[in-house]
């Protein structure tokens, strides 16, 4: 029992920290290369990883959707830890009132953006903000949510966003930790007494019902 717990509290913890890594927002270093739009038609499976059609638009099917193409910087843990370059390509799509919810209604305008800043000779660098994942082999993209200009190749944009949400979650749980114990302490605890209390006095009262048989039964062994 004690090991189908501990596996539970595992999988729960990885669900959540999955779950966090796909929507919280992330911040790439990356220079755009080239921007895009192709029909797509949604499997089943990575349906479930895109949003929505524009707003004010008929969710169909298959749709075109919006692609920003660069070279960026790859980054591990929120930007902290930074590695080579390598491609990355980026879907632009509005997230409406959904989830997520970045309230995203933009994306025709972003694309003028990452159109306006593909990179020259002199190499521009941008920030891009997005949330999501890149799975090449099921053909889903992280969605670009902000793109604005970097300071420099080098630069590093610490993830504030993260850290305030992380921190409210941490004080959000210990609220909620303190709420429970109170409840148990006020109205569990007393009602698991109670129950317990009538458990042990009908066992006790079986006890004596059950000596009272016993007893009679004496009485005829020995006539």
């Amino acid at each position: 029992m004690r090991n189908i717990r501990r596996f539970l509290r595992i999988a729960l913890f990885l669900i959540i920290g999955l779950f966090l890594h796909y929507v919280m927002p992330q911040q790439d270093i990356a220079r755009v290369t080239s921007t895009e739009i192709i029909r797509t038609d949604f499997s089943n499976f990575n349906r479930l990883f895109y949003a929505q059609a524009d707003s004010g638009a008929v969710e169909n099917p298959t749709r075109d959707l919006r692609l920003i193409n660069t070279e960026r910087k790859a980054t591990y843990l929120f930007g902290l830890i930074r590695g080579n370059n390598e491609t990355m390509v980026y879907r632009n799509e509005d997230t409406g009132w959904i989830y997520p919810p970045y309230f995203k209604f933009d994306s025709s305008d972003l694309q003028a953006e990452a159109s306006a800043s593909i990179s020259t000779a002199a190499e521009e660098w941008v920030v891009i903000t997005h949330y999501g994942w890149r799975v090449r082999w099921a053909s889903i993209y992280p969605n670009a949510v902000a793109i604005r200009p970097a300071p420099s190749e080098d630069f590093r944009p610490f993830p504030w966003v993260n850290l305030i949400i992380f921190i409210a979650m941490i004080v959000g749980g210990f609220f909620l930790r303190a709420m429970w114990l109170q409840f148990r302490e006020r109205t569990v605890d007393p009602l698991a007494d109670r129950v317990g209390d009538r458990v042990d006095h009908v066992n006790a009262d079986l006890a004596e019902r059950k000596g009272r048989i016993s007893r009679w039964l004496g009485t005829w062994r020995r006539k």
